[in-house]
């Protein structure tokens, strides 16, 4: 199925897209892990002021999507630009930002909310780390927009899971990325906290960010995506929310057996 185009130029929704391009511009895109095909020739574009969800099955390629993303794998196939450059330029320059499924984390270890969101402002530092005033203010501000300000100076294994996942996301913000991506951000958290992440990546898509969210959530994808992407290993889908999520079409992510078939692979 061919999807439909979202985020171009000639969308009067993108903003400033059309005057400076697209976000991230993904073509033909692939990705190999020995003998094991992760993506095939997929291609993507998202504009600014955009929240685009990524939905499929464990093992669609949604993870390596966003490593490719962030310059962590090659492609052995393809191109990934982001802000018109390179993946890791924009990483080095500290403008993409991304919160995996499941950070690696020693729960046990003596570090303060406050210290895992000061990370987030690592790139602006000198080698030696020493925060500024500035620094110091950008965590505040981020702790506040997650409201963890009251547990600024507790220790992060003593959090919930929702907790912990706000904390990610201030890290997140602190580091005042203009793209946001995020690997299953509601999994395993209360209502209240996915809540709380909603509204906050709403208002940094209304600040000209543009956010990416791999989700497993369908009920929350219509209230806070622009946006959805279909995968499995290739993009099936790119439309509205609304017109991804019908039977139908997550039928051909969610049963790919019989699309394969079909398609005479």
């Amino acid at each position: 199925m061919t999807g439909t185009t979202i985020g171009n130029a000639s969308d009067p929704a993108t903003g400033d897209v059309a005057d400076h391009g697209p976000v991230v511009d993904i073509a033909g895109v692939t990705v190999r892990y020995d003998d094991v095909l992760a993506l095939h020739d997929v291609s993507l574009t998202v504009g600014s002021s955009r929240v685009c969800g990524l939905i499929g099955m464990n093992g669609s390629g949604k993870s390596t999507l966003f490593k490719t993303m962030m310059g962590l794998i090659r492609p052995q196939a393809g191109t990934v630009r982001l802000f018109g450059s390179d993946p890791a330029h924009g990483r080095r320059r500290g403008e993409v930002a991304y919160v995996p499924q499941a950070e690696n984390v020693d729960w046990s270890f003596p570090l303060r909310v406050r210290d895992v969101v000061m990370m987030g402002r690592y790139g602006t530092m000198s080698m030696l780390r020493r925060s500024r005033g500035v620094d110091r203010a950008a965590v505040d501000d981020a702790l506040e927009q997650v409201d963890l300000t009251g547990l600024a100076s507790r220790q992060i294994g003593e959090l919930s899971g929702g907790q912990r996942k706000r904390v990610f996301v201030a890290r997140a913000i602190a580091q005042d990325a203009r793209l946001l991506l995020l690997d299953e951000p509601f999994s395993g958290v209360d209502a209240r906290s996915v809540e709380t992440i909603c509204q906050l990546l709403r208002s940094r898509a209304a600040a000209g960010c543009a956010v990416l969210i791999a989700t497993h959530d369908f009920d929350v994808l219509p209230e806070i995506a622009d946006e959805a992407v279909l995968l499995h290993k290739r993009v099936l889908l790119h439309s509205t929310p609304q017109t991804v999520l019908r039977p139908e079409n997550l039928a051909l992510a969610f049963m790919p057996a019989e699309t394969e078939r079909s398609d005479g692979a």
